[in-house]
């Protein structure tokens, strides 16, 4: 019986026009241009500023680009998965909105919500349907406003997150390319060190959590830093291990794009140069569950079929994973 992989056979991706640089943070709170750069390595970041689109928008963008390069339908698209943590609403799921979108008639949606983990959690998910035989094109799509639930006035995470989605389209594999491993973990026990506190069910939402800014993310620094480096590291060396990989066999990491820091202490770990690094952090700051699969955007014209690509992430919940993926396909140069 052939083994099935589930390979990525086309990304695509959608960010926002407007840019949200460091010097226009400098007017919003006391920070400055040199002191974010030092500490994350951001620049800028982009905004959706039409009060009128939200998450569902991007995602359907990055969408529409998938489909329109892979050449393939909607009424083929079997499964639509969306990580986000900041869906358009708590219900519908985003990726029921996105599958309306771009007419997948015959597909089933669902949203993911593991933070800045989400990507990975969601490509480990629907690989499983491509594996089981079940599907034969599953999109998955990682997309987040972060700008929505960002304090403006806190200058310790506002300099952080920034606007985007992107995604990939996967199909059968059984020449040996595609998602080989994957490994998750998740500890519920610091959850309140990386959080949104209202709108839930524990704290709805009313005139008392508006007031103490519950609708807001909540970030502890120091703790989410520690853990995230240790999480981030660990997890990228363990999948190289279990899969007796050296630095030598890989040809990116494509690390969550959070802090400059962690990613480069993830490198470390793995004994990587950072010329092996996948890096856009400093162009979009933190886009959540989006980092990932914006890297493999970018970097799509220069991926060769049999490429080792390590994929690694931390965040809320806290969670964190890696994967090994084997690129499918010969990029294309990429577009004007």
């Amino acid at each position: 019986m052939e083994n099935v992989r589930a390979a990525i056979t086309a990304v695509g991706h959608f960010l926002p026009e407007d840019k949200m640089t460091n010097a226009d943070l400098e007017k919003l709170v006391d920070t400055s241009d040199e002191w974010i750069q030092t500490r994350t390595g951001i620049k800028e970041r982009r905004i959706l500023k039409d009060p009128d689109k939200a998450t569902s928008y991007m995602a359907t963008e990055a969408a529409k680009e998938i489909l329109r390069k892979s050449g393939v339908s909607p009424e083929e698209i079997e499964l639509v998965i969306i990580a986000t943590v900041t869906p358009d609403m708590f219900f519908p799921a985003t990726a029921c909105m996105v599958a309306a979108n771009i007419g997948a008639t015959n597909a089933w949606a669902f949203d993911v919500s593991a933070a800045c983990s989400g990507f990975l959690f969601a490509l480990s998910t629907g690989a499983r349907f491509i594996e089981s035989g079940k599907h034969k094109k599953v999109l998955v799509i990682g997309a987040d406003k972060m700008s929505s639930i960002v304090d403006y006035s806190d200058r310790t995470t506002c300099i952080l997150f920034g606007d985007g989605a992107a995604g990939v389209l996967l199909e059968p594999d059984t020449s040996g390319h595609g998602i080989l491993d994957s490994i998750e973990h998740s500890d519920g026990s610091q959850w309140s060190a990386l959080c949104m506190l209202g709108g839930g069910s524990l704290n709805p939402s009313s005139a008392e959590t508006i007031a103490n800014g519950w609708h807001y993310l909540h970030q502890e620094g120091q703790p989410v830093f520690k853990s995230a480096v240790k999480g981030m590291a660990d997890v990228a060396a363990e999948i190289m291990e279990q899969n007796g990989l050296t630095a030598d066999d890989v040809r990116y990491l494509v690390p969550h794009q959070a802090n400059l820091r962690i990613i480069d202490a993830t490198a470390r770990r793995m004994g990587v140069t950072m010329d092996k690094v996948m890096l856009n952090i400093e162009r979009y700051g933190n886009t959540t569950a989006a980092t990932i699969p914006l890297c493999l955007a970018d970097w799509e014209s220069e991926l060769k079929k049999g490429d080792n690509l390590v994929l690694a992430a931390f965040g809320g919940g806290f969670t964190w994973g890696s994967a090994y993926v084997k690129w499918a396909y010969d990029s294309a140069p990429s577009e004007a």
